[in-house]
């Protein structure tokens, strides 16, 4: 346990350059708070001790602004930066030397039972405000970039960015090197503009009627 918890110190002055002292990374660093309140309440929670276990979750969410199920699994060195509004889900599994930042989200997309959460291998790193969503897997030394949404598996050593998330380097080579943000799909605008177009095919249909019901009655006169 203490060999965690020193680990646990030691990666905060790996990854934060601001980090000075022993004293402050463990008085003032809320990412570091949740991972250990979250380490008792996982413990809690393998014993059958649900209500403990979430309340301290509770707890530690009320304190840190960080909410971690205390049934996810949460692996070595894991380092939570400027946390305020990171989620972590009850079935997420995050491997070791995983870096998250604020406003991340591990999550399901909906009801289903079972497996609903991500799968973070080891040596990820997830940037700010992006989303992970249902049971898919980030392969292992992937990084996703700020603001994208992912939905499926991405390989390792993959990196990920937009809406929806989109593989843009794979082992060190670009996928795809005419990707323009300005062109990621747009389901909702898609959608707008069938229904505009729709809209303008009664209109078009419905003036034909007009018009044939005009000239019907200047036949009858």
């Amino acid at each position: 346990m203490f060999k965690t918890l020193k680990e646990d110190i030691e990666v905060v002055f790996e990854q934060d350059p601001a980090a000075r002292s022993y004293l402050e990374v463990i008085l003032t660093y809320s990412g570091l708070h949740a991972i250990w309140a979250h380490r008792i309440a996982h413990a809690f929670y393998k014993r059958k001790f649900y209500f403990i276990a979430r309340l301290i979750s509770q707890i530690s969410r009320f304190f840190t602004g960080i909410e971690i199920h205390p049934g996810a699994k949460i692996g070595r060195r894991f380092f939570i930066d400027h946390g305020m509004g990171v989620v972590i889900g009850e079935t997420c599994e995050i491997g070791d030397n995983v870096t998250v930042y604020q406003g991340v989200t591990l999550g399901g997309t909906g009801k289903e039972k079972g497996k609903r959460h991500p799968t973070i291998k080891d040596n990820c790193l997830i940037a700010t405000g992006a989303k992970v969503l249902g049971s898919i897997t980030i392969g292992e030394n992937s990084k996703i970039g700020a603001g994208s949404v992912v939905l499926k598996d991405v390989p390792p050593n993959s990196t990920v960015v937009g809406i929806p998330g989109t593989v843009v380097v794979r082992n060190g080579v670009k996928v795809k090197k005419d990707l323009n943000h300005t062109d990621l799909p747009d389901p909702i605008a898609d959608r707008l503009k069938a229904l505009e177009e729709q809209i303008q095919k009664l209109q078009t249909e419905l003036q034909e009627l007009k018009e044939g019901k005009k000239q019907n009655e200047h036949s009858a006169l």
